[in-house]
């Protein structure tokens, strides 16, 4: 073989060794396969957020349960109070005590219940003590307290229940679960001025708020307290009844716009 040959034989081999190593190289990669697209959905809503204290008083009434400690009790432990508000309590007794309250009922003072100027007769109610955290389930049978800067007044049970009978007053928070009839719009409505020690002082001013107030039902009345006089708008007008109330002068006695139903 002469060198010629030689030389083409080696190239020979040289192209066969190189075609050997490509074709090893290419089995050796692999092959990058995409993975398919994820399907396309709608987008969820965002979660609802929910609070358990309400941010004006209802319009509408809410179902209340009949009238019972056990019922009371499964009723608030199973449902979200419906306005809530926070104030000065304090509690009544004597002597209140065996006279009818402003439901029609007589007074108990031994039982749960609470007196509240503008919550409706009937609801049902938690109040707790903010400092100690101690807290009663009742309802509303009474109308007061008629003492400035005071938002319920307490039977001298519900008072040692909540921590209130001791120290006579104390913060707590009142959260409604039940009314039998609207908060906010709507019920029968009055202003409430007094208590007058004398009786003739009353007279005096239904006198003057009977000529003030010529289309309202203005009453003297006597209570466990002393002496009251009402004014009752025309209608029992809610609207114009806190008209009346800002009206009052301090002279004329405080009062105290009160719902009657």
């Amino acid at each position: 073989m002469n060198s010629t040959d030689m030389r083409r034989k080696f190239s020979l081999l040289a192209l066969a060794a190189m075609a050997a190593l490509a074709g090893c190289s290419h089995k050796q990669s692999a092959v990058y396969t995409p993975p398919p697209a994820p399907p396309v959905t709608a987008p969820s809503a965002p979660p609802s957020v929910s609070s358990s204290a309400p941010s004006a008083p209802p319009s509408v009434a809410t179902n209340v349960p009949p009238a019972d400690s056990n019922v009371d009790a499964d009723f608030v432990a199973s449902h979200k109070p419906i306005y809530s508000e926070t104030g000065t309590a304090s509690w009544y007794g004597p002597p209140y005590h065996n006279h009818r309250g402003a439901n029609g009922q007589i007074y108990d003072q031994n039982a749960l219940s609470a007196a509240h100027r503008t919550l409706p007769m009937g609801s049902l109610i938690r109040v707790t003590n903010l400092r100690t955290g101690q807290s009663a389930i009742m309802r509303v049978t009474d109308r007061g307290p008629f003492v400035q800067d005071r938002i319920i007044d307490l039977s001298v049970a519900s008072a040692k229940a909540v921590g209130v009978w001791r120290p006579g007053t104390a913060e707590v928070r009142v959260d409604v679960y039940a009314a039998p009839k609207p908060i906010e719009d709507g019920g029968r409505w009055c202003v409430q001025i007094g208590a007058f020690s004398k009786e003739k002082e009353a007279l005096k001013l239904e006198e003057h708020l009977e000529r003030k107030y010529h289309t309202a039902n203005v009453i003297e009345f006597t209570g466990p307290t002393g002496h009251w006089v009402r004014i009752r708008p025309l209608n029992d007008d809610k609207k114009r009844a806190m008209e009346i109330a800002k009206e009052v002068r301090p002279e004329e006695g405080g009062a105290y716009l009160v719902r009657l139903d």
